[in-house]
């Protein structure tokens, strides 16, 4: 989880794009397909800082990596 996000993302097979969200407390969405490809979505805009944050939180929470947990008020959906 140390790695520059893009290294990350390509270890992980991930593909980043851009969403159309804009809901200011939208801070990214992994999909993970029915042919398993795996897409982190995460909203334009942000700082740089707080894109790699929320990805590297969703990118922990999917892979289930032994991280501390996503402080208040943000929270992870699992659906």
């Amino acid at each position: 989880m140390t790695a520059p996000l893009p290294q990350l993302l390509t270890e992980l097979d991930v593909e980043l794009v851009d969403s159309t969200i804009t809901d200011a407390g939208f801070f990214g969405a992994f999909v993970e397909a029915w042919d398993g490809s795996r897409v982190l979505s995460m909203p334009t805009g942000r700082s740089a800082f707080e894109r790699d944050t929320a990805a590297r939180m969703l990118l922990a929470e999917r892979f289930g990596l032994d991280t501390p947990p996503v402080p208040a008020p943000l929270e992870v959906t699992r659906i």
